[in-house]
C-alpha cells in the first residue's frame, strides 16, 4: 500500500492548516529576507522592500488565482465558493508575476525608486521563492507530469515515488524538475550579481532562464492551462525569452557604447 503524505500540516481547533499554505508562506518569507539583504547591499533603503511586499503579496495571490480560474473556468462556474479555496491549489505563477510586477512597479514609481535596480534586487528572491513554492504542488499531488514506468520512478527517493503514484500510475515529478532548475537559476544569478553589466540585467536573465526551463518542463505536464491547442505557459515562456534576449542585447550594446 502506498503511504501518501497528508496535505494537512496541522489543525488548530476546527481549522486545518495545509502544507500548501505553509510552504507558500515560507517561500514568501525567505524571498523577503533575501531581498531585504540585497537592498542593504546596494544602497536601497530596505524598508522599501517591506512596504512594497505589503502590496505585492496580495496582488500576486490575486493575479495567480484569477489567471488560473480564468483558464479553468469550467471547474468553477458551478461552484463559485471554490474560487476562494486556495488551499486546494490552483495558483498560476505567470498570473502571480503579472499581479506582483504591476503592484511593485506602481510602488517604485510612486516613491521614485530606480526601477531596474529594484528589479535586480527582487529577481533572485522571486526565483528562490518559486523553487520553494513548488513543494506545495508535491503535497497536493498536482503540477505533475505524464505516466512513467516503475523503473524510472524507482530512481527517486521513496517518499517522492509514493506521492507520485496517482490514479494507479506513477508520474513524472515535474514539480521537482522545476524546483531544481529554479535553484540552479538562483545560484547563477547570485554568482553573476557582481559581474552584471547594466541595471536590470539580473532581472532579464531571471525572465529568460526561468522561462527556458519552464518551456521544456511544461511539455511534460498533464495539467497545463490551455489556449486552444497551445500550452499557455509555453507561449508565455517563449514571449519572455524573446523579451529578455532582446533587452540584454540592447542594453549591453548601449553599455558598450557608453564606455567608448
Amino acid at each position: 500500500m502506498k503511504c501518501l503524505i497528508d496535505p494537512v500540516a496541522f489543525t488548530i481547533g476546527s481549522i486545518s492548516v495545509y502544507w500548501y499554505g505553509v510552504i507558500i508562506a515560507s517561500a514568501f518569507l525567505v524571498g523577503i529576507f533575501l531581498a531585504y539583504r540585497l537592498a542593504q547591499r546596494t544602497g536601497i533603503d530596505p524598508e522599501h522592500i517591506i512596504n512594497m511586499v505589503l502590496l505585492v503579496i496580495p496582488a500576486a495571490f490575486i493575479g495567480a488565482r484569477l489567471y488560473y480560474v480564468i483558464f479553468e473556468w469550467h471547474r468553477y462556474a458551478g461552484n463559485f465558493l471554490e474560487i476562494f479555496a486556495v488551499r486546494h491549489g490552483g495558483l498560476a505563477i505567470h498570473g502571480g508575476l503579472i499581479g506582483g510586477v504591476l503592484a511593485g512597479y506602481l510602488y517604485v514609481r510612486k516613491h521614485r525608486l530606480p526601477v531596474y535596480k529594484i528589479a535586480d534586487i527582487c529577481a533572485p528572491s522571486v526565483i528562490l521563492g518559486q523553487a520553494i513554492g513548488r513543494g506545495g504542488n508535491f503535497f497536493n499531488q498536482e503540477a505533475h507530469g505524464g505516466p512513467v514506468s516503475y523503473d524510472f520512478i524507482s530512481r527517486f527517493p521513496e517518499f517522492i515515488k509514493n506521492q507520485m503514484y496517482i490514479y494507479g500510475q506513477y508520474h513524472h515529478p515535474t514539480f521537482l524538475y522545476e524546483s531544481l532548475w529554479n535553484l540552479s537559476v538562483f545560484a547563477f544569478l547570485m554568482i553573476y550579481w557582481h559581474k552584471k553589466r547594466f541595471e536590470g540585467e539580473i532581472a532579464f536573465l531571471y525572465l529568460g532562464l526561468y522561462s527556458l526551463g519552464r518551456f521544456f518542463i511544461e511539455g511534460l505536464r498533464t495539467d497545463s492551462l490551455m489556449l486552444g491547442p497551445i500550452m499557455m505557459a509555453q507561449l508565455v515562456s517563449v514571449v519572455l525569452i524573446v523579451i529578455s534576449v532582446l533587452a540584454i542585447v540592447h542594453y549591453r550594446k548601449k553599455e558598450k557604447q557608453q564606455r567608448l
